[in-house]
């Protein structure tokens, strides 16, 4: 077994996405090569513009054997060698860069808007590959390498202390506070549970974003590697689409990497025929052909690593998103621990958003229930779905009259059939058992309530309905196995589904893109 040292690591992996890796796979250690590279030849999708895409699904095996197939063995296990690592952190911190520019696409969809910032050539490291982690190289290493067994590398990462210090940057302005209310406690039981929903035929509809996708968001965005994709009605006929952790044309496969890192983007699209794939018509740019990060962060670990969407709808002409602001990701794979919970909001449509300094759930001692929200407006009430930081905390629920949504002391929490207002802490779990990248809908067609979301128990991302938001909620239905989508992640429902075909997207950890999918309900 071969050892080697590898150079620090720029940061820590910044996806979500781990522990569905490690479920899908039983690998202990992060496999250093992707499922893209491993692909049988004529197995990967290739665009209209005759580009070679990226497949989430499992590859085809060569030759099938009966039974529990056994994972691959990884090219590498890497050992982390922590070392301390002084950070200063200028408070305040830079205003948000708030540049926007117009975009121009060309009209021959197959015309790269910026060949001076895009069209650049593969140029090979002194290793000789393109820099993809994994590769065994030539490190003129023997013994148990021949054999065809992992190598250890073990990998110096600096364990970030952050130190705030003054800065001369000017103090944002303060916002006025809103009231202090205190809602009545009201009853709220549940009723029965409808039937699991019968999902069938369940199947990858197009590659959304990075390169090889009919959007060539890597040619026109500088989008090559993203996640997430959360989808919400911003306007009649649009819609609005949230990505987290964001990399342009230096990010390789696998995960999340590169220099040209946003924390989150943003796109529009008024495609209303989703059997095909979805159309992004446009995304928010802070300079030429540059999806901009529209909610900041500071991009320093153990302090504010980055900022991510969880969920995102309209009232009226003002667009609100949730989001979490990850302080750091954890060693225990699938974990993260956040500062805050919060809600930000844009009266542009998007283009520039204001992160309301009122409206946030601190992260108190860890405990916080609603540091990663679905938020769903009905009726006269926004309804908060949310989890603990992290991927093993339950579903809780709240709800707010449309007109306080920025009032954190206007929200009452479900707590044992009853709306009660400040006890965040004990809001009764709505579901069994855990749930990561939570998404919900209402289906007004049905009136019914639609909860998609990662069950790292089940190996799957499972959807259940009920009739009003605190339930009964249906048993889970198996939308996407982890073992035919290794490492896949997410599961965000998109607002213009009917009551017979369910679109959403998927995120892959090892491709780091987007897909959207289709599912028959009946």
């Amino acid at each position: 077994m071969t050892f080697r040292v590898r150079p620090p690591l720029d940061r820590p992996p910044l996806c979500l996405a781990v522990a569905a890796t490690l479920v899908a796979t039983a690998l202990p250690v992060a496999v250093g090569m992707s499922t893209a590279q491993a692909a049988p030849t004529g197995w990967l999708p290739v665009n209209s513009c005759g580009e070679t895409g990226l497949n989430p699904a499992r590859p085809p095996a060569p030759d099938p054997v009966p039974g529990l197939p056994l994972p691959p063995l990884p090219d590498a296990i890497q050992i982390p060698l922590p070392y301390p690592e002084f950070v200063p952190v200028p408070e305040p911190g830079p205003a948000p860069d708030l540049t926007r520019v117009e975009q121009q696409l060309p009209d021959d969809p197959c015309a790269n808007p910026c060949p001076d910032l895009t069209d650049r050539s593969e140029e090979p490291d002194e290793a000789g590959d393109t820099g993809s982690s994994g590769s065994h190289g030539s490190s003129g290493s023997s013994g148990s390498a021949d054999l065809g067994l992992p190598r250890i590398e073990i990998v110096p990462q600096p364990e970030t202390i952050p130190i705030p210090v003054p800065s001369d940057n000017p103090a944002p302005e303060p916002q006025p506070a809103p009231p202090f209310l205190l809602p009545p406690i009201e009853p709220a039981g549940t009723v029965a549970a409808p039937p699991t929903p019968d999902v069938r035929d369940v199947r990858l509809v197009s590659q959304l974003t990075g390169p090889g996708s009919e959007n060539r968001t890597d040619k026109r965005w500088q989008v090559s590697g993203t996640d997430l994709g959360i989808i919400w009605e911003s306007a009649p006929g649009e819609v609005a689409v949230a990505f987290g952790d964001t990399f342009g044309l230096d990010w390789r496969p696998p995960g999340a990497n590169g220099e040209d890192w946003r924390s989150n983007v943003l796109g529009h699209s008024t495609d209303t025929d989703l059997s095909d794939g979805m159309t992004i018509d446009s995304m928010v740019q802070g300079s030429r052909c540059h999806a901009a990060e529209i909610l900041d962060s500071r991009h320093v670990r153990n302090y504010e690593t980055t900022t991510i969407p969880t969920s995102g709808f309209a009232i009226g002409d003002r667009q609100y998103m949730s989001y979490m602001s990850v302080r750091r990701w954890s060693v225990v794979p699938g974990m993260w621990y956040t500062n805050h919970g919060g809600i930000a909001y844009s009266d542009d449509n998007g283009q520039t958003w204001t992160k309301d300094q009122h409206a946030k759930w601190h992260n108190i001692f860890g405990l916080g229930r609603f540091q990663v929200a679905a938020m769903v407006p009905q009726g006269d009430h926004v309804y908060v779905f949310g989890t603990p930081n992290g991927r093993m905390g339950s579903v809780g629920l709240a709800r707010v009259p449309t007109a306080d949504v920025l009032n954190p002391s206007a929200y009452q929490y479900w707590v044992a059939g009853h709306w009660v207002p400040v006890v965040e802490h004990l809001a009764t779990p709505v579901v069994d058992g855990t749930a990561s990248e939570l998404s919900v809908r209402y289906d007004a067609e049905r009136d019914v309530w639609q909860m998609a979301y990662l069950d790292l128990g089940a190996g799957a991302i499972v959807l259940r309905e009920a009739t009003t938001p605190q339930g009964a909620w249906s048993e889970r239905a198996r939308l996407v196995e982890t073992y035919d989508y290794p490492s896949s992640y997410g599961g965000f429902l998109h607002p213009w589904s009917t009551p017979d075909d369910l679109y959403f997207t998927l995120s892959h950890w090892d491709t780091y893109n987007v897909y959207l999918m289709h599912a028959e309900i009946g």
